[in-house]
């Protein structure tokens, strides 16, 4: 797992065409979907806190978990600047994340997913998942597709620049074993004008929607729906980026399995 220990410099600014409004209009519309009324929720791999912010501001309370002490550090400072009190954030890692108690909804997006890179750890992060949720909670996550890796990322290059960083970003894609390589270069500007050059390795795991559901049951959770990015269309042999919600199941559910 990645640590963005660098890339969190620049992790922001980066990032600033990521649709984190659009996610958000899609999450509250999910919840009104599944019927949920969510106070307490979980964002799993938060990174800087961009959707956790959102969602705090919106007057959710909201638990913040990331591997990166980095990251946190900047969604720290950010939550302080917006004088927001109704956040706690964790340095965990969210394969064997713990909580105090359980929660009303849990989130992981921005393919935070793909980087689990064993189907067995990916299980394990379910089980945490179904432990931690309150019954008839909902788990929203979203993974990039195998189609995205084979054919929009893979043997890609992509490059930007910014008024005081610049990054050059390279893909391998390993189709046997369903890893994408990203190699990343940044170039960020110190206060002496000079800038100073990083590398980061990351690496994501191509898993089909069928592995995933499978996982899902396995864990215990009810697979509520599987939705192409930003809609509820279903997915088709082109989507890029596709949404799951899964639910903890509630006692009739669990009655009805008995039976």
């Amino acid at each position: 797992m990645p640590s963005y220990e660098s890339f969190s410099e620049v992790y922001d600014k980066f990032m600033e065409d990521v649709p984190y409004d659009k996610w958000l209009d899609m999450l509250e519309k999910i919840w009104s979907k599944y019927n949920l009324k969510p106070n307490l929720i979980l964002d799993l791999a938060c990174g800087t806190g961009n959707m956790t912010i959102r969602l705090a501001q919106k007057g959710y309370d909201m638990i913040g978990v990331d591997l990166s002490e980095d990251m946190l550090l900047k969604a720290k400072e950010k939550a302080e600047t917006k004088s927001l009190k109704n956040i706690l954030f964790l340095n965990q890692d969210m394969r064997e994340f713990e909580l105090y108690g359980t929660v009303d909804s849990i989130i992981c997006l921005c393919d935070s997913i793909n980087y689990i890179l064993e189907p067995d750890e990916l299980f394990n992060v379910f089980k945490l998942v179904s432990n931690y949720l309150n019954p008839g909670g909902l788990f929203i996550f979203d993974i990039n597709t195998i189609y995205k890796f084979e054919n929009i990322l893979g043997s890609s290059s992509f490059c930007e620049t910014t008024e005081n960083s610049a990054y050059i970003w390279e893909n391998y894609y390993d189709r046997e074993e369903m890893i994408n390589e990203f190699y990343v270069n940044f170039f960020i500007e110190k206060e002496n004008g000079l800038y100073e050059r990083f590398e980061e390795y990351h690496y994501e795991k191509g898993y089909s929607a069928e592995a995933v559901s499978l996982l899902l049951k396995k864990a215990g959770l009810n697979l509520m729906g599987i939705y192409d990015e930003l809609s509820f269309k279903k997915p088709n042999d082109k989507s890029e980026r596709i949404y799951f919600v899964a639910m903890e199941k509630t006692k009739k559910h669990q009655n009805e399995a008995l039976n």
